[in-house]
């Protein structure tokens, strides 16, 4: 079983990781280790992967697992709601995991340099657009400059092509984003979209300066990463982080 570690200053007592396809019970084409609970998988088969990934990891607690609609809601953890509905979770309550899963869509992890407050974000393209990231940091009561982020494994610059609507309403929240796009040199009217620097974009926004991560590309590296543009019916990788 591997996993993607951030790079990132935190402190020793704020624990954050990404899982990769690899470890798991799951069969193609979830091979091997889905978590995801929503993508057609064998039930038991998920829920034997997310007992692993508490076992394997060393989790604090069973995680919470938000139902992702590509929104811009954020949990409070712990939360004794019944909506989950939502595309990231904040605390800062210790050893409360924040986990989000993405299979493309660019997962970003969160903390305050103090190691007091940890959050999970979800940013698909439309997610990234309509401000998810600013939702999430808008939760930490620590100053910007004091948050830290890290990008998890995301679809690289080379493969999320898009069409000019969604270059349109991304740089009618922000004109800086058009530097994010290129034409595509295959298909014309498409254009090729890096989330990352779409990412660090709207985090350089809001005060923070201090990002790690982003130089996984999921469409590409098939042997570690499941991706949903690559294969359609797939797995989801989990991205989490919490502090002792």
């Amino acid at each position: 079983m591997t996993a993607l570690y951030p790079t990132w200053q935190a402190p020793h007592n704020v624990k954050a990781l990404m899982t990769t396809r690899l470890g798991g019970v799951s069969v193609a084409p979830f091979d091997s280790f889905n978590l995801g609970a929503h993508v057609d998988d064998d039930i038991s088969a998920v829920k034997q992967n997310r007992d692993l990934l508490v076992e394997k990891f060393a989790l604090p607690q069973y995680p919470l697992f938000l139902n992702q609609i590509h929104s811009t809601r954020v949990l409070s953890l712990p939360y004794s709601g019944e909506d989950f509905n939502a595309d990231a979770c904040y605390s800062n309550q210790p050893n409360q995991v924040c986990l989000v899963m993405t299979a493309d869509c660019l997962p970003v992890l969160f903390s305050s340099t103090q190691g007091n407050e940890v959050a999970a974000a979800h940013a698909g393209w439309r997610g990234l657009c309509d401000g998810v990231l600013k939702a999430t940091v808008e939760k930490f009561q620590c100053p910007r400059y004091e948050i830290i982020a890290w990008f998890g494994a995301a679809i690289g610059s080379t493969a999320f092509q898009v069409g000019e609507d969604v270059v349109a309403q991304f740089v009618a929240k922000d004109p800086l984003a058009k530097q994010a796009f290129i034409a595509d040199p295959n298909a014309q009217g498409k254009y090729l979209g890096n989330l990352y620097q779409l990412a660090t974009q709207r985090l350089n926004a809001l005060g923070i300066t201090k990002i790690s991560g982003g130089e996984h590309c999921t469409y590409s590296e098939k042997d570690h990463f499941f991706s949903y543009r690559r294969e359609g019916k797939t797995g989801r990788m989990a991205s989490l982080v919490w502090f002792e």
